[in-house]
């Protein structure tokens, strides 16, 4: 089974998870494009990256809308590695980063990950926040968990919003 992002459950909102994430090391490739392209663009430097170096695949495969038509597309390196671990990249698009512990709402939502279901996602995400009184401190992030052959009705996907701690 393919390694997840480590988190903790910290509490539970309805469908909403706060998670506590771990420290993690990210590979990240910038893409200037639509929200469809940007996740395809995006992927193909970052599996040769780990393909190349013998590094497992992760899930989720994270999308975060910088700008307009400007994203980032990031795997979550396997728990046990730290960046001093990581062969520096040869391609020039791909950069790894150190992420540290974070707190973050997320709302899970099944199918293709189409830019009008993680829109939806979000609006619902960002409700119940709302609601629950907790405040988002940076922009959603989309989190897609399957292979692109795997049938619709079994897909995981999920938005993710950082929120300040209590």
């Amino acid at each position: 089974m393919t390694e997840r992002q480590k988190f903790d459950l910290v509490n539970k909102h309805g469908k909403v998870e706060i998670r506590r994430y771990h420290p993690c090391v990210m590979a990240d490739v910038v893409v200037s494009a639509d929200y469809q392209s940007a996740s395809s663009l995006g992927f193909r430097p970052l599996v040769t990256y780990i393909s190349k170096n013998n590094i497992a695949m992760t899930a989720p495969v994270i999308q975060e809308e910088k700008a307009a038509n400007n994203w980032t597309v990031s795997f979550v390196m396997p728990a046990e590695m730290k960046l001093a671990d990581l062969p520096i990249p040869s391609n020039a698009q791909v950069s790894l980063r150190t992420c540290g512990e974070e707190l973050a709402a997320v709302l899970p939502f099944g199918g293709f990950a189409t830019e009008e279901k993680a829109k939806e996602a979000e609006g619902q995400l960002r409700a119940i926040l709302n609601k629950e009184k907790l405040i988002p401190t940076g922009p959603v992030r989309i989190a897609r968990f399957d292979p692109p052959w795997k049938p619709s009705f079994l897909r995981y996907n999920a938005v993710i919003l950082p929120i300040q701690s209590a």
